[in-house]
């Protein structure tokens, strides 16, 4: 480990057994073993997660996709299914201090693995659970995945441009903005339970998530006393001129910048004038306030539109910078992949992979102590049957062949 990287050592002793697939609980999951915790995935032995299947790249290799929500992790391919299999998962989360999971309604009870059965066992243990719909609700048995979530939670309602049907974000805050949400409860949890020794059931749903990343919008129905409206690239809290992507050279599809000015600091529009040449708006009562500017919109973004189209994205975001303007290019995927300054803060890393060689990935954003954290490789399936099943159980090298000769790992 160079010297550039932080200790992962955070929730070092901490043991997570990890029956979660796609993204939702593996985002989870794998945010608990950057912080330093043991994770272990306990996979079908014949295809396991079936994440390493999507978005496959060559045949035979485990995916991108798969690689990305599950670094730092460990594999044990155990058939639940069998007598033995079972057996073997409940002597693991006897010993585990969290239980992730995130099957279909229902599933994990029909395997003999459900809150009540493994709270028999281990009193103490931290039992998380994902699910489409809540507890209770209409939809309780229903299926989601993210863009489920995204159009049931709210989200889908408010993106997009006014006059335009809804819209999926980009972003998957259905899956890993839910499975961010249930990491921060289980540290919570555990953090109590060092003290008092109680575990806890934790159940999140991906719809009732959605309702944490648009609180801004339901400030905006308070106010108004209706449904937020879809405002494009703008704001959703108040109409304020400028605020949104402006056209910069040579025209391609994310050739933009955003450019915002605060309804808090006057002296971003001023600072705006100057930089782009037209000082001599300073003053003029069409612009000069927040509502004037609103109210003259259409022309606000003509006056900064001509600016922009005069530069590039990346010089624009430059120079509305550096005389205090917020400002931003749109950067696409392969911009940020390509951009030597992520990986040199460590916060793209190069993660070693056995069968799919060199892959750079996004890491764990935080620093600690000015230091970010190390990736270390997506596991192989049932990579570590023979490393975790010998040291969480002591099984020895004999036990461990029959297991696998009887097709239970």
């Amino acid at each position: 480990m160079g010297s550039d990287r932080a200790v992962q050592n955070y929730l070092e002793g901490v043991r997570v057994l990890d029956l979660t697939q796609f993204e939702a609980g593996p985002s989870c999951t794998e945010a608990l073993a950057w912080l330093g915790a043991e994770v272990v995935k306990v996979e079908n032995p014949k295809d396991g997660d079936p994440g390493r299947a999507s978005f496959r790249g060559k045949p035979g290799q485990d995916s991108w996709y798969f690689l990305l929500f599950n670094a730092n992790k460990k594999s044990v391919a155990v058939d639940l299914k069998s007598p033995k299999g079972l057996a073997l998962a409940k002597d693991l989360a006897r010993r585990a201090d969290v239980f992730v999971e995130n099957f279909a309604p229902g599933a994990v009870e029909r395997l003999g693995l459900g809150y009540d059965a493994l709270r028999e066992i281990n009193p103490g243990i931290v039992y998380a659970q994902v699910k489409g719909f809540g507890a209770g609700s209409p939809f309780e048995r229903g299926l989601a995945f993210d863009m489920i979530a995204q159009a049931s939670g709210g989200l889908m309602s408010i993106t997009g441009e006014p006059d335009g049907p809804p819209l999926k974000p980009g972003t998957t805050l259905g899956d890993t903005g839910t499975g961010m949400l249930l990491a921060i409860s289980i540290l919570g949890a555990l953090y109590r339970r060092k003290s008092t020794g109680q575990g806890e059931r934790i159940e999140l749903a991906m719809q009732d998530a959605m309702l944490q990343y648009i609180r801004v919008a339901f400030a905006a129905t308070a106010t108004t006393g209706a449904a937020a409206q879809r405002a494009g690239s703008k704001l959703l809290s108040g109409k304020t001129a400028p605020s949104g992507v402006y056209p910069c050279k040579p025209g391609g599809p994310n050739d933009y910048v955003y450019v915002y000015t605060s309804r808090a600091n006057p002296a971003h529009w001023r600072r705006l004038l100057e930089v782009i040449g037209r000082a001599d708006l300073i003053g003029d009562p069409r612009y000069d306030t927040v509502a004037a500017r609103a109210e003259h919109e259409e022309e606000v973004d003509a006056i900064i539109s001509e600016w922009t189209r005069r530069h590039d994205k990346r010089e624009a975001m430059r120079l509305l910078s550096e005389v205090g303007v917020p400002a931003g290019a749109v950067l696409d995927t392969l911009e940020l992949h390509n951009d030597p300054d992520f990986e040199r803060r460590g916060i793209m890393q190069v993660m070693r992979h056995k069968g799919c060689g060199d892959f750079k990935m996004p890491s764990w954003p935080v620093r600690f102590g000015g230091k970010t954290l190390p990736v270390a490789p997506a596991p192989l399936l049932g990579e570590h049957n023979r490393a975790v099943l010998g040291d969480w159980l002591g099984l020895g090298a004999a036990e461990l062949n029959k297991l696998h000769e009887d097709g239970v790992i």
